[in-house]
């Protein structure tokens, strides 16, 4: 539907943009995204876990560990 609606407004030289609304889960922002949505609304649980990842967790215990390790 994002896709199709961002198609249409386009084609026509609409002044307007298209909001993604409720998107619950990181990969709707993202797909969203792609879809070429304009705006999303997302709520801040959703935000935060798409700045958090168990993979940078963990880099980022090894690095200050590392450091600390090293002196720094």
């Amino acid at each position: 539907m994002v896709r199709q609606s961002v198609a249409i407004i386009e084609q026509h030289g609409l002044g307007s943009q298209v909001i993604a609304a409720s998107l619950r889960h990181p990969l709707h922002v993202t797909g969203a995204a792609l879809a070429g949505s304009h705006i999303g609304t997302v709520p801040p649980a959703v935000l935060e876990q798409m700045l958090r990842h168990p993979l940078t967790d963990v880099g980022i215990a090894r690095f200050l560990e590392d450091a600390r390790r090293a002196g720094i």
